[in-house]
């Protein structure tokens, strides 16, 4: 019996198949070989895809069906700069911002793994700060948008109604995300910082936050395609 348990417990010996799949989900432990904090992660990742999907295909299918035009995007999100109207430049600094962060996320990610505490929380902390400033400039073009072209959810002066709706929103609720994953990083370097994963040894929250905050970019590039390129 106790032979029986240890190789239901043990990795190189669990069954194959159907009775490997029970025995991982049975033995509380890990299913395929990933652990249950990736494998949530996964999941959870897996249901924000469908919701950003509907999110943007019904975007896309307003955007083609409404009769009225829809604003022009090179002059919706310009910048008057020295009396220069530069198109999409908060847009393209925005998303170099998150691409950046991305970077600074598989390094910490790759420190983790190294068990290099102090470089992985410096980096996470980095990646925290990108994604807040990228939350700034989101908010600075809200406002620009709200007070000086006078766009609201319920109307456009510029075009289409349903534009206003549409793009407050899809931003609004990617914002939400990257806000969360913010806090969330902040708390996971503090913990680094601490030691509270060295006793352990295993650093696998870094990754597990590490997918969060790639999907999180991931979904900005869509954004950034069909809003400001289309």
């Amino acid at each position: 019996m106790s032979a029986q348990l240890s190789s239901t417990k043990d990795p190189a010996h669990s069954p194959s198949g159907w009775r490997g799949l029970v025995a991982d989900w049975s033995s509380d432990r890990e299913v395929f070989s990933v652990s249950w904090g990736k494998a949530m992660m996964w999941i959870f990742l897996l249901s924000d895809t469908f919701v950003f999907s509907c999110f943007l295909t019904g975007y896309m299918t307003v955007r083609v069906s409404t009769p009225a035009p829809w604003p022009n995007p090179s002059h919706v999100f310009a910048l008057n700069i020295g009396g220069v109207e530069v198109p999409l430049i908060l847009i393209a600094i925005m998303t170099f911002v998150l691409i950046t962060s991305s970077g600074t996320m598989a390094m910490a990610v790759n420190f983790a793994y190294r068990r290099d505490r102090l470089r992985t929380a410096a980096l996470m902390m980095a990646t925290a700060a990108f994604g807040a400033l990228f939350v700034g400039m989101q908010a600075f073009e809200w406002t620009k948008l709200i007070v000086e072209e006078g766009i609201r959810p319920w109307g456009n002066p510029m075009g289409a109604a349903q534009f206003g709706a549409t793009f407050f929103m899809i931003t609004g609720f990617h914002g939400m995300h990257v806000s969360a994953g913010v806090i969330y990083l902040l708390i996971v370097a503090l913990r680094v910082l601490r030691g509270r994963y060295e006793k352990s040894g295993n650093y696998q929250i870094v990754e597990i936050a590490g997918l969060y905050w790639h999907f999180v970019d991931l979904v900005w590039v869509f954004i950034f395609a069909l809003f400001y390129l289309w």
